[in-house]
């Protein structure tokens, strides 16, 4: 149409839009800034009307009513000057759901009967989906039918509910039960009016139009996952002027986006709807995430919208057709990324809903009521539930939705999952491909973000942990991505190191890898002043970082730490000094990721450097090798100097063309357990001896000892495992080099009867208490729920076996949302004699999201959703009198007080570490320049603040190993316990002396004893002292 005017009114601004056939009609019309097409529209090409009743709502009238009014005004005035306007009335309604019912209908008829409208009335319903289904409805039944005009004013109306005809209103009984269908003359979509939509509206909207892209169209899809952000801009910050959009010329690159996205989708529900108007098959297509998502929506809603359960159930129904062979994981994982681009949740237990919902709402999503819900969803068929299965994204299985069983369905909802044992017959010989290595991924995404020009990232792990690592590194501008080859290749476009301060904190979840990565790559950031934070969970709040932090700090960094010292939230301060470089010195005997941090950032420090670790033995050298490998494959080369030096030239990393990452060696571990505890065997065919992974050396060094046969090539790995039951012991190994896969030994370990000695000692684990749970702490819990007797160490566990025939019925795992906990259990419960529950399947996702698909459609394993009851909550007081531990040093203090102060909901407070805040010093500093008596009054000085202090109650206090040897020490103990009138506790842990001089004698860190080296001795001195405290 072109702009007219007169000499009386204004001239028009008539858009120039995109128009989308539906039923045989061009009626659905999308652009910017369209009130005066819309009233141009109707009064020259709609059937003319005496009146025009326009329905909108309080929160709408304010913002749109008078621009409408005065717009029909002008249109007529141009279209039919000569004669006079018809009537334009006008009905406004409360906003919200509650508007929405037969009451509200009879009073819309009343008025307008009472008003004299009769078969020649045109409505308009004005509004999101609540007006436009009820104003629909209203015109169905008006005069048995007048003609209306749908101006959906919220995305979510604008691409679902305003296409297609549905009208209806609500009842007690539920939702759109009474209606009709009933065609618009026309659909007026108005970009512009999103503007004015909260931004979570705007995700509720999105959740549709991922929806439908994910049945219909792969390249829209790929659309809205690479551009997420110009969309989000488009609607949140790109309609304020007015008329910006009106025309194709004046359009902005994002508004054109925008439109592209909305027009797509509805584009599609417009075909469906043509070809299946009355939903007798294809037109359930539509329904895809809705049988899930209703449900979820009949228990939290109005506080969760609707976008967000379809959300979730998109998610979920996915995932069934994964497990049912139809779709790959890494369709799952884009779909789910794609949606948490948009601000939409992904699963049950999001933070999103629990944020909307709160705890107790979301106690109520169990899967009985789920499943009852969906049993009356208009798709069931009898008692045959049917969903919208996907093959890959832009398409379905059929062209209708499929029966599902109850059972994938149940799981999907359920939280936990019931592991039975397999059968004695079984002898199977099967092949596993475990996604790629989190290790590797984590690394090559750094390396190439780092570097400059192209890589193609191929066989990366799609994980929580590398969606977290990802999206750091594109909020730091390190890179640009895209996905390629249906999700299987992403491209990473590396900046060079060139970094920019993110815009706001950068929270990496319990990503324990991208937290200590990210550490130092924000020193890097290029930026004179601000600052960045990387923050976490409440368990990533508790894991250690202090030992690179205080690298990072000595080598000039400015970095804080915003909570618990040790540990994030870090604030890194920017002044343009970026990394100094030099010689750095790093304690590496916690964590070799504080070595890699800095290998992998070091080229881009102001001058080469020199890192020596210090502080005792290295922790997991082959992953610092791994480290230093991939680093040479991206054009930097480090020299080794020493056992412990390093030297790394500056320079920029060059992105090679293409990068594979090999398997998880770690979760290798877990199909090959599964031979060795069968009698079965499996091939892993892609991680061999040639890996970079030091866990690779599973099979030959564990596997192999413990009596499976091992062939394995440079490239593959096959375990047959020895007669069911027949499994040995081993009495002692040294699993340093590969510490992630000590938690599958000790699961086989478990039931190694095969020999006389049942006890396997497990050494060299020391960092597997600081993991995303104290995993040895863990283990000896999980362990004991089986029946099996297992022993904590510093630096490692003792498992004593039993037969299987003897193993606990049907324990009920807690896996401390560890992947590894529940993964290495679900391997003992496939022989257990009654299986077992493990409580939170979902953990998984951090590096194998389809594991359970794998343990039963590819290994035989029995599976069904299980649907634990909550653990109570322990009493948490921080009134109470705080708990003081004493006993030898190394014995587990640490260890045990901050498992302890976690479950109680209490403070943790290491006295060693007090102290040598309040002196500033080291105790071995301390002792070496003023010796021990200085030290012993340093620490009766603080012990008695903490215990008459801050710290006397809400806290469970570690005191140092000789703490006992001060009279006065001991006479404060005493006092505090009398103070608390029996209330308080000092619990003076039992240790096994010959393991804890093991353990000392290999820990150079602490100082040596005093008086004898003979530990032995010094502890039978000190026994009646822990008896007197």
């Amino acid at each position: 149409m072109a702009t007219s005017s007169t000499s009386s009114v204004r001239p028009l601004q008539l858009a120039e839009v995109e128009k989308i056939s539906i039923l045989g009609s061009e009626s659905i019309v999308c652009g910017f800034h369209l009130v005066d097409y819309i009233w141009t529209d109707i009064f020259a090409n709609l059937p003319r009307a005496s009146t025009y009743v326009l329905i909108t709502d309080t929160n709408l009238a304010a913002l749109y009513l008078e621009k409408y009014k005065e717009s029909f005004a002008v249109a007529w005035a141009h279209l039919q000057p000569e004669k006079a306007a018809p009537r334009l009335l006008v009905h406004v309604l409360p906003p919200g759901e509650t508007s929405k019912s037969r009451a509200t209908k009879s009073a819309i008829e009343d008025w307008m009967l009472a008003q004299r409208c009769t078969r020649d009335t045109l409505v308009v319903a004005l509004g999101g989906g609540v007006i436009g289904d009820l104003v629909g409805f209203v015109a169905a039944t008006f005069m048995r039918g007048v003609p209306f005009v749908q101006v959906p004013t919220s995305l979510l109306a604008m691409v679902d509910s305003s296409i297609g005809g549905k009208t209806a209103v609500d009842t007690p009984a539920g939702k759109n039960l009474i209606g009709a269908f009933w065609q618009p003359q026309r659909i007026f979509m108005d970009m512009a009016v999103l503007s004015t939509l909260p931004a979570r509206e705007f995700a509720n909207g999105m959740a549709e139009v991922v929806k439908t892209a994910a049945i219909w169209t792969a390249a829209e899809f790929d659309v809205l996952e690479e551009g997420a952000e110009e969309i989000r801009a488009a609607v949140l910050e790109g309609q304020r002027d007015g008329t910006t959009g009106l025309t194709v010329a004046s359009r902005t690159p994002a508004q054109a986006l925008l439109l592209r996205v909305i027009a797509a989708s509805a584009r599609v529900k417009a075909h469906v709807v043509t070809h299946d108007e009355r939903e007798s098959g294809m037109r359930g297509l539509l329904n895809f995430g809705h049988t899930i998502g209703h449900a979820i929506e009949a228990v939290l809603a109005p506080q969760v919208l609707h976008g967000e359960c379809v959300a979730v159930g998109c998610v979920l129904e996915a995932e069934i057709a994964r497990r049912m062979g139809h779709l790959s994981p890494v369709a799952v994982a884009r779909l789910a990324r794609c949606l948490r681009a948009y601000g939409l949740p992904t699963g049950m237990d999001d933070p999103l809903l629990q944020k909307r919902a709160g705890t107790e709402r979301l106690r109520a999503l169990r899967p009985e009521r789920l499943m009852g819900v969906m049993a009356v969803d208009k798709k069931t068929v009898g008692a045959q539930k049917r969903l919208v299965v996907l093959s890959s994204l832009g398409s379905t299985l059929e062209m209708k939705p499929t029966p599902v069983p109850d059972a994938l369905i149940a799981e999907a909802v359920s939280v936990g999952v019931s592991v039975s044992p397999v059968s004695t017959q079984l002898h199977a010989e099967v092949t596993v491909v475990p996604p790629g290595s989190k290790s590797i991924s984590n690394r090559a995404l750094l390396l190439a973000a780092l570097g400059r020009g192209q890589c193609r990232v191929r066989n990366l792990l799609h994980s929580d942990d590398t969606q977290v690592m990802l999206a750091a590194l594109q909020a730091l501008g390190a890179c640009t991505v895209a996905w390629e080859d249906g999700g299987d290749t992403l491209l990473v476009t590396g900046n060079g190191g060139q970094l920019h301060r993110p815009d706001a904190a950068l929270f990496l979840g319990n990503a324990g890898t991208a937290a200590r990565f990210l550490s130092t790559t924000a020193v890097l950031v290029n930026a004179d002043n601000g600052a960045t934070v990387l923050t976490g969970n409440s368990r990533m709040k508790q894991r250690p970082i202090g030992p690179l932090v205080d690298a990072l700090r000595a080598n000039g960094c400015d970095i804080e730490y915003c909570e618990g010292e040790g540990s994030l939230p870090l604030r890194v301060s920017h002044s343009g000094s970026g990394l100094p470089g030099g010689h750095i010195q790093l304690a590496a005997s916690v964590s070799s990721q504080y070595v890699s941090s800095i290998l992998l950032c070091a080229p881009y420090a102001q001058q080469p450097v020199r890192l020596e670790l210090v502080g005792g033995k290295v922790i997991s050298q082959p992953y610092i090798d791994m480290t230093i490998a991939m680093m040479a494959q991206f054009g930097v080369h480090v020299e080794r100097l020493a056992e412990n030096e390093y030297m790394i030239p500056t320079g920029t990393y060059t992105n090679p063309s293409e990068y594979v990452v090999e398997s998880d060696a770690s979760s290798a571990t877990y199909p090959l357990a599964f031979a060795a505890i069968t009698g079965t065997q499996c091939t892993v065919p892609n991680i061999g001896s040639a890996s970079l992974q030091g866990d690779a050396r599973f099979a030959v060094d564990v596997l192999r000892p413990m009596g499976c046969t091992v062939t394995q090539t440079e490239t593959s790995t096959t375990v047959t495992g020895p007669p069911r039951g027949q499994l040995c012991a081993l009495p002692d190994i040294d699993m340093e080099p590969m510490t992630d896969a000590f938690l599958t030994a000790a699961a086989l370990a478990a039931v190694a009867t095969g020999s006389e000695e049942r006890t396997t000692r497990i050494r060299g684990i020391a960092n597997q208490h600081v993991k995303e749970c104290d995993r040895i702490a863990a283990m000896c819990a999980e362990l004991a729920r089986f029946g099996i007797e297992a022993e904590n160490h510093p630096d490692g566990i003792d498992i004593h076996a039993r037969p299987i025939a003897e193993l606990a019925d049907t324990p009920s795992i807690h896996c401390y949302d560890d992947h590894r906990v529940a993964m290495s259990l679900s391997i003992l419960a496939c022989v257990a004699p009654s299986g077992a529950e493990i409580r939170e399947r979902r953990c998984v996702g951090k590096t194998w999201p389809h594991w359970w698909d794998v343990l039963t459609r590819d290994l035989g394993v029995p599976l069904v959703g299980s649907d634990p009851e909550p653990e109570p909550e322990p009493e948490r007081s921080s009134s109470s009198a705080s708990i003081v531990l004493i006993g030898m040093r190394g014995v587990g203090k640490t260890t045990l007080g901050r498992a302890a102060a976690r479950a109680l909901g209490l403070q943790f407070v290491d006295l060693d570490e007090f102290l040598e805040r309040e002196t500033g010093q080291s105790i071995p500093e301390i002792i070496n320049s003023d010796g021990w008596p200085a030290f012993r009054a340093h620490e009766t000085r603080v012990l008695r603040a903490a215990l008459t202090g801050s710290y006397c109650t809400g806290a469970v206090i570690a005191c140092g190993g000789g703490v006992v040897e001060s009279a006065e020490n001991r006479s404060i103990l005493r006092a505090f316990v009398s103070s608390h009138g029996g209330d308080a506790a000092v619990i003076c842990l039992t240790p096994n002396m010959d393991h804890v001089a093991e353990y000392l004698g290999r820990d150079k860190t602490r100082p040596a004893y005093a008086v004898t080296s003979d530990i032995h001795e010094v502890y039978a001195r000190r026994l009646p002292l822990y008896a007197e405290s």
